[in-house]
C-alpha cells in the first residue's frame, strides 16, 4: 500500500512539472508572437500527456467457502422379518400351605440351689488301731498248716451307731478261708465314729482298707 502511494505522488509531481513547462512555453510564445504555433504544440503535448490517476489495487476476492464433505452413504438396514413369538408354557404349581406355627413352651427355671450345709460332712472314721482287728491268733488253722498267705481287701458299711453293718471283700487273697476270717474279725472288733451330714447328725457311712495275712515266725 505504501509503494502505491509513492508511485501516485511521483506521477502527480511529473504532471505538475509538465504543466509548469507548458505555462512557460505559452508565455514565451505570447511574448515572441508565436502564439499560434505554441498553441498547437501545447495542444499536442496536452493530448500526448494523459494523466490518469492510478487506482488502488483491487483487494483479491476471498476464497470460496469450503464445501462440507458430504456424509458417507450408509446402506439402509436389512428388513427385519417378524416371526410369531412362541408363547411360553405356563405351569401351575400348587403351593402347599405353610406349616402350622410351633409353640415351644419354655422350660421352667431351675430350682434354686440348696443352702450351704451348716457343718462339713464327715465320713466314718475307725476308733483305735485297725491292725488289732485281725491278729496272728486269728489265722485260720488250715491256711496256717498249708502256709498260705495273702492280702484281703474289704469295704464295710458303718451304721449310725458306729458298728459294722455289712462287710464285702473287694480283693481276694486267693484263699477263701482268709477272706472269710477277714470279715468275721472286722464285724466283731471294728468300731467307728459314725459319719455325719451337713446338719451334724450321724448318718450311714463306709470305710475301705485291707488286711495282710502273714504266717508268724517262731
Amino acid at each position: 500500500m505504501a509503494y502505491a502511494d509513492q508511485q501516485m505522488s511521483g506521477n502527480k509531481i511529473t504532471a505538475l512539472i509538465v504543466v509548469a513547462i507548458l505555462h512557460i512555453v505559452v508565455g514565451y510564445a505570447l511574448v515572441t508572437g508565436l502564439a499560434y504555433e505554441a498553441f498547437k504544440k501545447i495542444k499536442e503535448v496536452t493530448s500526448a500527456v494523459n494523466i490518469e490517476e492510478e487506482k488502488p489495487p483491487e483487494t483479491p476476492p476471498p476464497p470460496p467457502p469450503k464445501q462440507d464433505t458430504p456424509p458417507p452413504i450408509v446402506a439402509p438396514p436389512p428388513p427385519v422379518s417378524f416371526t410369531q413369538a412362541v408363547q411360553p408354557q405356563m405351569e401351575t404349581v400348587s403351593t402347599p400351605p405353610p406349616p402350622a406355627p410351633v409353640f415351644v413352651t419354655p422350660a421352667p427355671p431351675p430350682p434354686p440351689p440348696p443352702p450351704p450345709p451348716k457343718f462339713q460332712p464327715k465320713s466314718a472314721a475307725p476308733k483305735g488301731n485297725p491292725a488289732n482287728w485281725a491278729t496272728s491268733n486269728d489265722y485260720p488253722s488250715r491256711a496256717l498248716r498249708e502256709e498260705r498267705e495273702g492280702i484281703t481287701g474289704f469295704r464295710v458299711t458303718v451304721g449310725t451307731d458306729g458298728k459294722v453293718a455289712d462287710c464285702q471283700v473287694t480283693r481276694s487273697s486267693g484263699s477263701p478261708d482268709l477272706d472269710q476270717a477277714t470279715c468275721d474279725n472286722i464285724r466283731r472288733r471294728a468300731r467307728f465314729a459314725p459319719a455325719t451330714d451337713g446338719e451334724g447328725n450321724p448318718t450311714t457311712g463306709a470305710y475301705s482298707s485291707s488286711i495282710r495275712w502273714v504266717i508268724p515266725k517262731d
